[in-house]
């Protein structure tokens, strides 16, 4: 898809926006379980499909989710196909392979020449 120069701009401002969203939003709940007198976290390790085509795109997401609190971006898989990500809080693991493809590739594609 041909994108504009002005589009993916408006995109990346966008995507800005989520980030510092989500930066808030899982700065508390870390904070919250790091306070709390009995944490009932249950982490795990996932594997997020990565549809992104450039290395670029791919470093992007693997650097969002290692910024955003509670989440960390463990390895890219050989065929970059797959991050493999550790989350200090996952309840569902699915619903957490949905938020970050959803969340975070879908707008960083739409940066993507």
């Amino acid at each position: 898809m041909n994108r504009t120069p002005m589009s993916r701009t408006i995109a990346a401002l966008g995507l800005g926006c989520i980030f510092l969203r989500e930066l808030l939003l899982s700065s508390i709940a870390v904070a919250r379980a790091a306070f709390a007198r009995r944490p009932e976290t249950r982490s795990a390790i996932v594997a997020v499909p990565v549809r992104l085509k450039t290395d670029h795109g791919i470093a992007m997401l693997a650097n969002m989710i290692t910024l955003t609190p509670g989440t960390c971006s463990l390895h890219v898989s050989p065929d970059r196909r797959w991050i493999y990500v550790h989350a200090l809080d996952a309840p569902d693991p699915e619903a957490l392979v949905r938020d970050i493809s959803t969340t975070f590739e879908a707008r960083i594609a739409r940066i993507e020449p």
